[in-house]
């Protein structure tokens, strides 16, 4: 398979966030944990099914999905930052979501200019 940045990082960030779902459940941390856990995987869902897309117009809606999937997720981790309800460090998540949102948001506005 040939390397796809966006398909790799959302694919990394995936795993990561698997991480951080178990180390807050160790901490009876339940319900912020299991949203970002859902939001997580699915970007790169998201994202693999773009990179099957049926048409240019099903790339940008599978890609559109995937943004707003990040922006989720980076609102339950700042939520999760800004609330205290754990002593695990945040900012490398926010920090990696805020690239993946970037990436994909340059992907979307340069396919479409493609048009």
């Amino acid at each position: 398979m040939k390397d796809n940045l966006i398909a790799n990082k959302t694919f990394d960030f995936a795993l990561s966030s698997i991480d951080l779902y178990i180390k807050l459940k160790k901490e009876n941390e339940f319900i912020i944990s299991r949203q970002i856990m859902r939001s997580a995987t699915s970007i790169g869902a998201n994202v693999e099914e773009a990179i099957a897309a049926q048409s240019r117009k099903d790339f940008i809606n599978k890609l559109s999905i995937a943004s707003k999937e990040a922006r989720e997720t980076k609102y339950w981790l700042r939520l999760l930052e800004k609330s205290e309800l754990t002593k695990i460090e945040i900012k490398n998540y926010l920090t990696e979501i805020e690239h993946i949102i970037n990436i994909i948001t340059k992907i979307i506005k340069t396919t479409q200019e493609k048009k």
